[in-house]
């Protein structure tokens, strides 16, 4: 990627996350009353429900704490992190060390689930926030609940199932991939090898059970021997999961400096565009078939704001990794249709939910699944690594 273009991306990311997907939330979405942040917003940024996610509440406890640490020693972020951390701590821990999924405004529950994606978003909140103010209390919470979670992941009978176990046992890669994303971030803030022998057994599952090279796939749901089941769920390939995880395997990677998991992760990001890409309307799909039967969801063909931010980052990666055009190429085709359809240039940030043809399906910017967390992860991975390969660039013109 040429010199000029890295410096036309970097600037464009910088003032979307610094001028406008930050400041729009900091405008409309702290609670300073009760705590924690509302996200259920209208276009506008008004509020819809004032009900909290809890996996929500630690995406973005654990963004401002990013920003602080990453980008500038802002009090009115590190003030903002603060406002989920004690929320977080005070409210959305169930007596049985778990978390809720939902709970009211002032931290009432409301619900709670099977799964433990809520722990994962607030293990990492918990560390990047003990980074930023040098909290032990943080940090010890944080180690707390990811060790909860590793038992979970080696033990799921410990959870109610899904499925009854007797009669189909299945394996998720969510599971996996929130693991391996989780222990990432937690080793960077502070290093034990439990981090690494945990990725291992991540990556382990990843590459037996759901990489199906023959079918040029990695599935979402398998046997508990990683069999394919032939079912409209078992065919089911989610191409915002699979890329998110190439960029993620990456990553280990280039930590490692070990070929062959880049070799795997380009594989699934080879992958999922070729089955993700809409050829008539351009943008992801939200989900497909493998044998490109009807799937099962019928918001399939739906354009999702996040599999475009992660196609992105994904992207920009592999070529940083590679130098390879065809990445260049991919990245200049998402990037267009990403930027001419989800930006609301209105009312700022992006919209999340758009019909096949890229026209909105529904103008709100926040809900119990969408808020700030893939926009701005993406943006500000995105300005690091742009850096980097500002650098690289450089070296490679002496």
């Amino acid at each position: 990627m040429k010199e000029q273009r890295l410096l036309e991306l970097k600037g464009l990311y910088k003032k979307m996350l610094l001028d406008d997907v930050v400041p729009f939330w900091m405008k409309h979405s702290l609670d300073k009353k009760n705590g924690g942040y509302y996200h259920y917003l209208d276009r506008d940024g008004s509020i819809l429900s004032k009900d909290k996610s809890v996996w929500m509440q630690g995406r973005e406890a654990w963004l401002f704490a990013k920003l602080y640490n990453s980008f500038e020693k802002r009090e009115e972020w590190l003030k903002a992190s603060a406002l989920g951390y004690e929320f977080l701590k005070s409210y959305c821990f169930d007596i049985d060390g778990r978390m809720f999924f939902q709970v009211t405004s002032d931290g009432r529950p409301l619900r709670k689930r099977r799964y433990w994606f809520s722990e994962t978003f607030s293990i990492i909140a918990f560390s990047e926030f003990a980074k930023a103010t040098g909290s032990d209390e943080a940090l010890e919470r944080a180690k707390e609940v990811y060790k909860m979670i590793v038992d979970f992941y080696n033990n799921p009978t410990k959870l109610p199932p899904k499925i009854y176990p007797k009669i189909r046992p299945i394996k998720s890669h969510a599971n996996a991939m929130i693991l391996i994303a989780t222990s990432q971030i937690v080793r960077e803030i502070e290093y034990d090898s439990i981090y690494n022998d945990v990725i291992d057994m991540c990556m382990g599952d990843i590459f037996k059970l759901f990489v199906k090279k023959d079918k040029r796939a990695l599935l979402e749901i398998v046997g508990e021997q990683g069999e394919i089941i032939d079912n409209p769920e078992g065919r089911c390939m989610n191409p915002g999961h699979a890329i998110e995880t190439s960029w993620i395997l990456m990553h280990e990677g280039l930590y490692r400096k070990e070929q062959y998991i880049i070799d795997i992760a380009l594989d699934i990001l080879n992958w999922s565009l070729e089955r993700g890409w809409d050829k008539e309307y351009g943008g992801i799909f939200s989900f497909v078939d493998i044998k490109n039967k009807p799937s099962e969801k019928v918001e399939w063909d739906m354009k999702y704001w996040w599999p475009h931010c992660e196609a992105l980052y994904a992207l920009l990666l592999a070529n940083y990794i590679t130098g390879n055009k065809l990445y260049e190429n991919w990245y200049e085709k998402i990037h267009e249709w990403t930027f001419k359809y989800f930006p609301d240039k209105e009312y700022g940030e992006w919209y999340g939910y758009l019909h096949r043809d890229g026209s909105v399906c529904l103008s709100i910017k926040g809900s119990v699944w969408k808020g700030p967390f893939h926009i701005p992860r993406y943006l500000l991975y995105g300005i690091k690594l742009l850096e980097k390969m500002q650098g690289k660039e450089g070296k490679q013109n002496k």
